[in-house]
């Protein structure tokens, strides 16, 4: 079952925040990494690299949370759970934009045979204190 988020969420999922995302290790345990974000206005945007901790976990339990702190108010957060699918298309131009968004370079350095991937979230669960 889906959330919609609201026109506010995805207007600070716009700006040039930073995620913090679990997906579930093997043994149950929490696997938690930074990582930049972006929307398509229903659902939430990553990017990773095939092979990498996360892809392998999401590619065997798509359950996912992310958690965000508003760089330029740190007591509105927003927290989302939800079922994470991975899409080889566009992952290369995908994370060109983020650099884009977050270095003001789409120069992102890929590594020799690197397959890139967009995670794409559909929120279940909407929380924290945004908003």
């Amino acid at each position: 079952m889906s959330t919609s988020l609201t026109p506010s969420q995805v207007e600070f999922l716009r700006r040039r925040q930073f995620a913090h995302v679990a997906t579930v290790n093997p043994d149950g345990s929490p696997h938690v990494t930074a990582l930049w974000v972006d929307t398509d206005g229903a659902a939430v945007l990553l990017n990773t690299a095939l092979g990498r901790v996360k892809a392998r976990n999401l590619e065997r339990d798509p359950r996912i949370a992310i958690s965000l702190v508003d760089s330029e108010n740190p007591y509105d957060s927003l927290t989302i759970q939800g079922r994470a699918e991975l899409i080889e298309e566009g992952g290369v131009e995908h994370i060109r934009s983020l650099s884009q968004k977050y270095n003001g370079d789409p120069n992102f350095p890929l590594q020799p045979g690197e397959r890139r991937v967009i995670i794409r979230v559909v929120p279940e669960r909407i929380g924290g204190s945004f908003r």
